[in-house]
Order: structure tokens, then sequence, then C-alpha cells
């Protein structure tokens, strides 16, 4: 082995640990960590995703994953974070509305953060979302119905397509598995992009929160599109080079906080 291929060894070694720890790596960092180019760690990374040791995304790389793991064990994951997203999400809701809530582990949060006076109707087709909302005094529930699919935790079958199709929600609460410039919002699987693609069709706005290791990720199946009617939440930690390209895009979005919203864009 020459020494160059022993630093490229050792620097891609050192990505593959950061990528275990961390889920995700930016190349800008790795590049001042390791005092070389861009273009370097970009080499380094598509070497890796060839190898399946990684998947590139914008800026850097992510952790490879799969498919979507089931909703019991995302229940757990981030939940701190989640709240915090949710917070923002409730915060957008107002009386008299009939919303849509999507599948999702960040949307059982947004259900069960809605205040017991809130009145506003809401309709999911997640049996859990819908046992939590079924709580709530204000809310007149919809319940979509159909065969429940183990991973996306929803019902998403011909049945809950035909259902979806009778309703005009003001507001859609999108679920995603993963968000790229080039494609917005996707699905991991094929018959959950389907549904939800309807779920934003019918609604007036639509509006989703994203945990900040969905930003550039590529999931399968297209969704929808970064552009109007679509609204976004995004982490105060999310990648500061994927967020200054989607407000160069014109996408309204709102930074989730402990105690308040704040608008990076002015809403038009």
């Amino acid at each position: 082995m020459s020494k160059t291929e022993h630093f490229v060894s050792e620097r891609q070694a050192f990505i593959l640990s950061e990528l275990e720890t961390k889920g995700r790596v930016i190349a800008q960092e790795l590049a001042q960590t390791f005092s070389t180019s861009e273009d370097t760690i970009r080499r380094d990374l598509r070497e890796m995703a060839a190898r399946g040791e990684c998947e590139r995304v914008y800026g850097g790389a992510l952790k490879t994953t799969g498919i979507t793991t089931p909703l019991q064990t995302r229940l757990t994951e981030k939940t701190d974070r989640k709240a915090l997203l949710a917070q923002a999400v409730v915060s957008l809701l107002s009386e008299g509305m009939v919303v849509f809530i999507d599948a999702g582990s960040t949307n059982l949060a947004v259900a069960r953060q809605i205040p017991q006076d809130l009145r506003l109707t809401a309709i999911t087709n997640t049996p859990i979302i819908a046992a939590e909302l079924a709580g709530k005094s204000g809310v007149d529930l919809i319940v979509i119905g159909g065969k429940v699919d183990a991973n996306v935790g929803a019902s998403i079958d011909a049945t809950a397509l035909r259902q979806l199709e009778q309703v005009r929600p003001d507001l859609c609460i999108l679920g995603a598995c993963g968000m790229t410039l080039e494609h917005g919002l996707a699905a991991d699987i094929y018959e959950d992009a389907v549904f939800k693609r309807l779920a934003c069709q019918a609604s007036a706005k639509i509006l989703a929160a994203i945990t900040r290791e969905k930003l550039g990720h590529k999931a399968a199946f297209n969704v929808c599109d970064l552009s109007d009617p679509l609204s976004l939440i995004l982490e105060h930690q999310a990648d500061q080079v994927f967020t200054n390209a989607l407000i160069a895009r014109g996408i309204k979005i709102h930074m989730a906080a402990s105690a308040s919203l704040q608008p990076v864009i002015p809403n038009s």
C-alpha cells in the first residue's frame, strides 16, 4: 500500500466511525479535519457509497439505513427533538381547521400536543394517532381505515385511498422519510408514497416537520415537490448549507424552538 493509499484508508475509516456514531458527516467539516479539499472528501464519499458503506447526500453522507423501520421502533427515537418540532406545528393550527395528520412518530408528537380546547376536525389513517386524538374534547375525529401496514403504522391500502378521496383538508401535516433539493419529500415504501401524494393533492396547504437526519436523505419514492403550498419546520441544528439552499428557493421555513416559532423568511 502506497503512502497516498494509506491516507485514503485512514480517512475513510474515520468517516465510517463518524457515520456509525453520528449517522451523518458533512464534507466541509471533514475537509477541515483532514486539512484537505472538499473535492478529496467527496471522492472518498463516492468510493464509500459505491461499496455500500454510506449514502451520499447534499453536502456530505448518511449512514446506510435501508427502508423505514417500524413505527413502534421510531416512537422511542429522538423524542425530545420531535416534541420541539411538534410544538412548532401546533402553534400554526387555528380554530375550525380541517387537518389531515399523516403517519409518523413526529406527527404522533403533534397529536399529543394539540390542546384539549382547540376546536378542529382531525383526519388520520394512523391508529395510534387516532387513539391520542380521541381524548381531545375539542377535536372532531375522522379515522381513515383499511389494512394497517406494519412498517408505516397506518392504513395505506386501496380502501384507505378511496376514503381519502372524499376529504378536502385545509392542511396536510405530512410525514416523510427523506428530503432532497432535487426531488423534495419522499417515502421509502411505494404504497405509502401513493397515499401521501393523494393527501397532498387533496389539501389546501402542506406542512412537514423534518428531523435533521432526513435532510439530504434520498428515499425511494417521490411524494411532494419543494414548492407552494408546502411549508417546512426544521430544527435549529439543521444543516445550514441545506437550509440556505431551501431559503434561496423561496421555501417557507420555520425553525422549531423550545419557546416560540421563529420564521426564517416572512410568509407571503
